[in-house]
């Protein structure tokens, strides 16, 4: 009876079960509740759009391109995947760095991504690789391409891949004075873009050279010449630099004095240099003899040109055609967890943000042509000029491997051989002068003359004890043993003397 009773229950509960499947089965199919993240694509800027303006202006949109199956743009998703706060790596000053973070937070893009904060991270390029392996960075800017370019090789770059950075790109040229301001790998895609470009030059203050009566230089080796001389025996030697152990920007012009001319040659110049003026603790103060006029012309970087083109209207930055020219990058890095962000930080710095460059206490020369036509851009025509003589401008390709396997032969050569014994140098560039000023020896004797006084010297090896001369070979020889600081108090004295007894006896040559 109870084995009876059960079955009967089961039965009827396996018959409730069916009916009511049944009826759900009947019911129409219910609307899916719409997705949060469902929304329109979003607007990329137009490759013809508008000048870019400050960040506080509504940035350009146009319709986005669909992306193809070969080349997916690494943010598929038709919402911007939020990224609270970004890490960019740089080496850059505080004063770039305050107002990108100030303009771009106050910026739709910003907003657009959910950007809160902007990290900037100014280490040492040595510190950057693990870091960016260890998924602790999002973004690399600042630093010159040799830098970048290693990064590349290391693969430690992403490829700008994105539709809105894409078209950002396409409104940077390709070269500027010649060099790359952008980094395509063999599978065409762009790995780091310029946001800036950088030079080295001659600032020069007009007003002086005219009242001594010498020309505009249009070359480094203007500034070493026997004419540059006539300032000499003004008694108001016109020429600046500063020491290089004290100024890398000058340590870098050096460098491309000596790629340019040859090694020889190019202590030629430089030595001569410092014959016809003055030399200064740093390259600040090279900046600020030129805008006092204490000097005519000088040693610069090219925004300390700008900054003192700003100061005083007499003065004029000169790119000479025997220098060097590069883009200085930004690109997103391997391991980044906020790429899509990371996408947008650059395309807006190259296009939006470059008003940066036109702050007075910045002043650097913007990548992006569009920036000219914003109001910011509109009021420096000194830039603009500049910008245009770049674009078709010829300068050396300057082999960063090369200058770094010199480098400290170069800093502490010019303080033991030029800093050190600028009195006895400049007394027999003086008596040199004169000399050919009163008819006592003709140019080509005073060639040969300043020729001997710009060579680098013969000295004993203070390892070896024999007769060398510093070549280019010998520098890139003993270039890293000066980290010694022992051998570099020896071999720095050796120079010293050497150059000391070469101009005494130079000066003896001259009637």
């Amino acid at each position: 009876m109870f084995m009876r009773t059960a079955t009967l229950v089961g039965i009827a509960v396996a018959v409730v079960i069916a009916l009511v499947a049944i009826y759900f089965a009947a019911l129409p199919p219910a609307k899916p509740s719409p997705s949060t993240t469902s929304t329109p694509s979003p607007t990329t800027p137009s490759a013809t759009s508008p000048p870019p303006q400050p960040p506080a202006s509504t940035p350009p949109t146009a319709t986005t391109p669909t992306p193809t199956t070969t080349s997916p743009s690494p943010t598929p998703s038709p919402t911007p995947p939020s990224c609270e706060r970004l890490v960019v790596l740089t080496r850059h000053p505080t004063d770039i760095l305050d107002l990108t973070r100030t303009l771009f937070l106050q910026s739709d893009v910003a907003k657009k991504y959910g950007i809160k904060d902007v990290v900037f991270r100014p280490l040492a390029a040595a510190q950057w690789r693990p870091i960016i392996e260890q998924g602790q960075a999002d973004v690399a800017w600042g630093g010159g391409p040799t830098l970048f370019d290693s990064l590349y090789k290391d693969g430690l770059l992403l490829p700008l891949e994105g539709d809105e950075v894409k078209v950002a790109i396409a409104q940077i040229p390709k070269t500027i004075a010649g060099m790359p301001m952008m980094r395509t790998g063999p599978d065409g895609k762009v790995y780091w873009v310029a946001w800036a470009v950088s030079s080295f030059g001659i600032t020069i203050n007009t007003k002086v050279l005219k009242t001594v009566g010498l020309p505009e230089p249009k070359s480094w080796a203007d500034l070493a010449s026997l004419n540059y001389g006539k300032g000499v025996l003004q008694g108001f030697p016109v020429a600046g630099l500063a020491r290089l152990t004290q100024s890398t920007s000058n340590t870098r012009i050096a460098e491309i004095i000596l790629q340019a001319y040859g090694w020889d040659q190019g202590w030629v110049v430089i030595t001569l240099t410092a014959a016809n003026g003055k030399i200064f603790g740093g390259s600040e103060a090279v900046r600020d003899a030129v805008i006092a006029g204490d000097i005519g012309a000088g040693w610069t970087i090219d925004f300390y040109g700008y900054t003192a083109q700003l100061q005083n209207p007499d003065t004029k930055y000169i790119i000479p055609p025997d220098t060097s020219v590069n883009g200085d990058p930004i690109a997103v890095v391997k391991n980044t967890k906020c790429r899509a962000a990371a996408e947008a930080f650059v395309a807006w710095v190259i296009t939006q943000g470059q008003v940066v460059v036109f702050d007075p206490k910045i002043n650097r020369m913007p990548v992006n042509p569009n920036a000219f036509n914003t109001p910011q851009g509109q009021k420096r025509p000194d830039l603009k000029a500049i910008y245009d003589q770049l674009l078709t401008l010829k300068t050396i390709n300057f082999n960063d491997t090369l200058a770094l396997s010199v480098e400290n032969v170069v800093m502490y050569y010019f303080d033991a051989a030029i800093t050190d014994n600028a009195d006895i140098l400049q007394q027999a560039w003086a008596k040199l002068l004169e000399a050919l000023n009163s008819g006592k020896i003709d140019r080509a004797a005073a060639e040969a003359l300043a020729k001997k006084l710009g060579e680098p010297v013969n000295f004993t090896d203070p390892d070896t004890g024999e007769q060398v001369k510093l070549t280019l070979e010998y520098a890139m020889k003993i270039n890293d043993k000066l980290a010694d600081p022992t051998y570099r108090d020896k071999i720095y004295a050796a120079w010293r003397e050497a150059a000391r007894k070469k101009y005494q006896e130079v000066a003896s040559q001259i009637p």
